[in-house]
């Protein structure tokens, strides 16, 4: 079965996260967005595997469910249309490593997935004696990362280790400012454990297809949420049974299980092009090399973004795929278009809300209407202006405005408000 998988997303135990960030809040959103099945995130604190083992239970295969008494009370205030989506978890970490290596200060994130509570336990028993797991839900650990994935291993050979975010400039395992350039270079005689690498909201999986060291690896996505409502921004998709080992087998071997993935586009992420915030500069790479990698406005050097480092790693060249080809599927969150459609500048308005709600009710969980339900269907069902705008989004039919240096991007379905009038203009004639 088709399953829509988002692994990286964090409790509200971490830093700047949403309260909403529980147990029942991830079902709720779960359901909403038609995402089957959602790391835990943060393990590896105390009070949230307390949480862990109190709210959830097991279910098919190594995965876990949420009781039936507390999944019963959400699922009676849930629309109709999304109360049947199955919503498993499966228990996951990031944790942040820092450490020198090789002349260099190192800052990489990477994924844990454990396949029951007892490894969570075992590896919350080593890292207790390295760092405190009590401050953070996603830990900073003064710990090689091949020493904690040698450490995830002997906790457990089924535990599962994914570098995340991986071209991030400063937490990625190739990121421009504290990244390796090589497997090997960051894992030595570890590097063949690594079989999937997370692509982060910056990149696609087009852009980390180009690397040579990737090739035959997973390319995967999640949605790294600090907020339930940001579930799914972002996820992979397989087609496997509701079990742990089958799951993680897609993500693991990179067979016909994994379906493929999908992606904000890569230029609404913080990092995609290059440049200095302060300074209100943003480079294409093109541009940044122009420039010798320097602002131009305070002579500093400028944050060089996912697009110059890959194409600096590259090896293939543009259009590249692996054979057989993965299937990407670019979206724009439900909310974002609700809000542009509607000319409200915040998603979380009460007017986006409302819309978005009645949407949920009359055409189903945000995946649905945003990648299954025909345009003809969506029409037909009274949203005209909505249908207009996911024809456009699935034809990649945007206006962009890339992200850069911690700033996020923008991505339009109309490239301004006078062509949004025109079409409203135009739907209402016929």
């Amino acid at each position: 079965m088709e399953l829509i998988v988002d692994l990286h997303i964090h409790s509200h135990y971490s830093r700047a996260t949403s309260p909403q960030c529980t147990f029942e809040g991830l079902y709720r959103w779960g359901k909403l967005k038609g995402i089957a099945i959602i790391g835990t995130g943060d393990f590896t604190h105390p009070a949230w595997f307390a949480e862990m083992r109190d709210k959830l239970e097991p279910a098919e295969g190594g995965l876990f469910k949420l009781k039936d008494q507390l999944a019963t009370a959400i699922d009676q205030e849930l629309p109709e249309t999304v109360r049947h989506n199955t919503i498993r978890f499966i228990p996951t970490v990031e944790i942040s490593t820092i450490y020198s290596k090789l002349g260099k200060v190192r800052k990489l994130h990477q994924i844990i997935a454990a396949p029951d509570f007892e490894t969570v336990s075992a590896i919350n028993a080593r890292l207790e004696r390295i760092g405190n797991l009590k401050s953070d839900g996603r830990p900073i650990l003064g710990l090689d990362s091949k020493e904690l994935l040698r450490l995830t291993l002997e906790a457990n050979p089924d535990a599962f280790f994914l570098p995340a975010h991986i071209w991030t400039p400063w937490f990625g395992m190739f990121g421009s400012k504290s990244g390796f350039d090589s497997i090997a270079e960051a894992y030595d005689e570890l590097a063949p454990h690594i079989r999937a690498i997370e692509t982060g909201l910056s990149s696609d999986p087009a852009m980390n297809w180009r690397v040579k060291d990737l090739d035959g690896l997973a390319v995967v996505s999640h949605s790294d949420a600090h907020s339930p409502q940001k579930l799914g921004r972002e996820a992979t998709v397989v087609n496997a049974q509701l079990s742990y080992a089958d799951i993680i087998g897609a993500y693991r071997t990179n067979d016909q299980r994994m379906v493929g993935t999908i992606e904000f586009f890569p230029q609404e992420g913080k990092y995609h092009y290059d440049g200095h915030r302060a300074c209100r500069i943003r480079f294409t790479p093109k541009e940044t090399k122009a420039h010798g990698g320097i602002c131009p406005a305070c002579r500093k050097p400028l944050v060089v973004g996912v697009d110059y480092r890959v194409d600096e790693m590259a090896d293939y060249p543009l259009g590249h795929q692996p054979n057989p080809p993965k299937r990407v599927e670019y979206i724009i969150p439900l909310p974002e278009i609700v809000a542009e459609l509607n000319q409200v500048k915040s998603v979380g308005s009460v007017k986006v809300i409302q819309e978005v709600d009645r949407l949920y009710r009359q055409l189903g969980d945000e995946f649905t209407i945003l990648r299954k339900l025909s345009v003809e269907q969506i029409r037909a069902a009274g949203f005209e202006l909505l249908a207009l705008a996911i024809d456009r989004m699935r034809r990649r039919d945007v206006a962009i405005e890339p992200g850069y240096d911690g700033v996020y991007g923008t991505i339009k379905v109309f490239k301004s408000p006078d062509e949004r009038q025109r079409t409203m203009n135009q739907l209402s004639l016929l």
